[in-house]
């Protein structure tokens, strides 16, 4: 590679830079757009209108399904059997399985957090009863939460970490090859420079 000229170490690089750019802002693109959008959501949330959907719903467990309860878990907190859950998703639309349930001498409660909105769900050990509320704040509230991977689970948590790397991919190409170009762009500099000015001193003066 040393004994090749420059204008073709020049070339090769270009073309690396360029092909590593263009499919990091490909990854990118839906992310990105979908990022730019809730940041301008959630920064401007107090001029949002939104209104809570609430449902209740109530029912009573089968004796058959009621005895699956009868034996406390070694652990106050652990999933529900595999047939309560199941009809508790058929009766209620409840998705419970696999979730950590409170387990008490009388109650069994669960906390269903969810992306946009919130969810419980009590049953008395004693008579079967099951309470469940569920709580959506609407489409942009589901949104925010997937700006800030707020209740969204594994697979939502590695696809943020995957996109963080595609963007720190785009950023860089795209630094490099600022730096690569400059010499034919007087303006390169200056306005990196004020990309970074601009947010520093906005923290350092307004910003307590």
């Amino acid at each position: 590679m040393d004994s090749q000229p420059t204008p073709r170490r020049r070339a090769y690089w270009l073309k690396t830079l360029h092909q590593w750019h263009w499919i990091s802002s490909a990854l990118c693109l839906l992310g990105m757009l979908l990022f730019a959008v809730t940041g301008l959501t959630l920064n401007n949330a107090s001029h949002i209108e939104s209104k809570a959907v609430v449902i209740s719903r109530e029912a009573r467990l089968p004796d058959t399904v009621l005895k699956q309860l009868s034996a406390a878990p070694a652990h106050k907190k652990a999933p529900l059997p595999a047939p309560v859950a199941r009809w508790l998703d058929d009766a209620l639309d409840a998705s419970t399985a696999g979730r950590p349930a409170e387990w008490s001498a009388d109650e069994i409660y669960l906390s269903l957090p969810r992306a946009g909105g919130d969810a419980w769900l009590s049953i008395d050990l004693a008579s079967g009863d099951v309470e469940y509320e569920r709580t959506d704040r609407g489409w942009i509230s589901y949104l925010n939460d997937l700006h800030k991977g707020r209740n969204t689970g594994l697979a939502w948590s590695w696809f943020l970490d995957i996109f963080a790397v595609a963007c720190l991919v785009f950023s860089l190409t795209g630094l490099v090859l600022l730096k690569m170009h400059a010499g034919n762009r007087s303006a390169t500099w200056p306005m990196v420079g004020l990309g970074l000015v601009i947010p520093v001193v906005l923290a350092l003066l307004f910003i307590h």
